[in-house]
């Protein structure tokens, strides 16, 4: 069996509780998914990355775990997770699971034990203690919790409740190798980390330092620490003992040599590139920035991710503008250009950010954490509803829109969550036929990227921009592949012979003109197969 089978796939990340409910509790789950596989099957997706599906008081929707050895009764039960993946499996869908190795959830029995007294045996499994330095969470206020109980304080880098865990400790770190191995058993086929370079390796804890121009700590010293490599070095040896397994990381950074530290043999197979994914408004030059500098510093080497959206950030169609046409650039780019793709459920309809109109309606516990802090720092309450607003991750979190209907065919009831009101003109129904839409133009250039070898692992040839225009040519053995993405309000034209070209995809038109200049309409993307003559940079020209 192929062991960089991966290096081929597209994955979709599916929030699991906005998914699809299949018992009616408004709640998204297993038996929901399960009833959805043929849909992704459909689509064209080898590989499903699941968020948190394992018991959790859900403080941070899944995210604060505590129990690693079951499945949350909100999303099913053992029997339906594993009855999930076989038919997942018989679809020849892969599975990753979402593993949380950095902290539990401060209801986890293991911190329970932890708390109770200084000499219990599990108290050296968290990081405790007896004054804290100036750390601050990555959710909003002091990282640092006192626990009266036994006058010391635990170390949390996002919310109070969820704790850290002290990789240190050789026992621990046993104990978590344990987990994934329970996991691979059952069957699955790798772990995202979420956010692994955050792991906590020794002993020292330096003070940060404070950036004064910004009025914001500089967090220096609770990631990439020293030693890190070294556990991760542990935790691929431990899941790569299984065959055709696939790691990968969440690296909080968006430094190219940052996220190289964390890639290659016995290291992560891949980690997020954010420098590419998280781009926070629509810049051509920054996205082409980034994309030549992560092949630069990539090569043959190392593997990119391409993404856009995901659970954690805005989505990009409402990021870009709202403007469907451009968000079909991007799906292109995704599906087109040098990585491995990810796409989160949802964009492939075209759905955009939901706003949460008052904070009851308000579900992301880091959107609370901001307008409490806010209203601290003395802000006018509507000023810190804003940032709150701003802060908070539910906007990418609404059920999936599969339907017209009352709750959008996600549930028979009402959703944990708002139902954005566009979801009776935007979902999966309406587009399903409808050759313009959104999720055709998915489907098709996810059709046309399995039937072609050049697009699923071809190196570069030419990679260049000009204007808002990016251009670049994959090879594969013989198979030579040109993608013209126009995102300008203008033409552009590329110098080339169109007769020896075939369309292979666009979403302007349906032929070529034979000609020596190829004219390339403004938001279109642009898909040519030339299988005999290389191309190279002196034959492409934009102008």
């Amino acid at each position: 069996m192929n062991h960089a089978w991966w290096k081929k796939a597209v994955f979709y990340e599916i929030y699991v509780p906005s998914f699809k409910d299949g018992n009616g509790d408004g709640v998204g789950d297993f038996s929901g998914i399960t009833s959805k596989l043929d849909y992704l099957k459909e689509l064209g997706i080898d590989g499903l990355w699941l968020t948190p599906f394992y018991p959790s008081p859900k403080v941070d929707n899944g995210y604060d775990i505590s129990d690693y050895f079951g499945i949350d009764p909100s999303y099913g039960t053992m029997e339906e997770f594993e009855s999930f993946l076989i038919e997942a499996h018989k679809r020849g869908i892969r599975v990753i699971a979402d593993l949380v190795l950095n902290h539990t959830s401060s209801e986890h029995q293991w911190f329970k034990e932890s708390r109770s007294s200084r000499d219990n045996p599990k108290r050296d499994w968290y990081i405790w203690k007896d004054q804290p330095n100036n750390w601050e969470s990555f959710f909003s206020g002091p990282a640092w919790e006192f626990d009266e109980a036994t006058d010391q304080y635990y170390y949390h880098a996002f919310a109070k409740e969820q704790v850290y865990l002290n990789w240190a400790n050789p026992e621990l770190r046993q104990v978590m190798f344990n987990v994934m191995r329970f996991w691979l058993e059952k069957g699955v086929d790798g772990f995202r980390l979420d956010v692994i370079n955050f792991l906590k390796v020794q002993d020292s804890f330096p003070n940060n330092p404070y950036d004064h121009d910004k009025k914001e700590q500089i967090h220096l010293h609770d990631k990439d620490q020293e030693g890190i490599t070294s556990v991760i070095r542990e935790i691929s040896e431990v899941i790569h003992q299984y065959p055709d397994k696939f790691i990968v990381g969440e690296v909080g950074s968006e430094e190219i040599d940052i996220l190289k530290n964390y890639l290659g043999t016995g290291k992560l197979d891949v980690a997020f590139n954010f420098n590419i994914g998280s781009i926070g408004t629509f810049d051509v030059e920054q996205l082409y920035s980034e994309l030549l500098a992560t092949e630069e510093a990539y090569g043959l080497d190392q593997n990119a991710t391409l993404f856009f959206s995901s659970h954690d950030m805005p989505r990009f169609i409402s990021r870009f503008g709202g403007d469907n046409e451009r968000a079909k650039l991007f799906a292109a780019l995704m599906l087109t250009a040098k990585g491995v793709p990810f796409i989160y459920q949802g964009d492939v309809i075209g759905m955009q950010d939901w706003l949460p109109a008052t904070l009851d309606a308000m579900r992301d516990v880091q959107g609370k954490l901001v307008y409490e802090k806010s209203m601290n720092d003395g802000l006018p309450r509507e000023e810190a509803f804003k940032k709150a607003v701003e802060g908070c991750r539910d906007k990418s979190r609404t059920p999936m829109q599969w339907d017209s209907s009352l709750y959008a065919g996600f549930s028979e009831s009402e959703p944990w969550i708002t139902i954005p009101s566009n979801s009776v003109t935007v979902n999966v129904e309406n587009q399903m036929n409808d050759p313009d839409s959104m999720l055709s133009f998915y489907h098709s250039l996810l059709k046309l990227r399995k039937h072609h070898r050049s697009l699923q692992s071809g190196e570069y040839e030419i990679l260049q921009k000009q204007d808002d225009m990016i251009f670049f040519t994959r090879s594969a053995g013989q198979e030579r592949v040109l993608v013209a993405l126009n995102f300008s309000s203008e033409d552009k034209t590329i110098d080339v012979q169109t007769d020896r070209y075939a369309l292979l995809l666009s979403n302007k038109r349906t032929s070529l003109i034979n000609g020596n200049r190829l004219e390339v309409m403004p938001n279109e993307t642009m898909i040519l197969l030339k299988s005999e003559e290389k191309i190279n940079s002196g034959e492409v020209h934009v102008s």
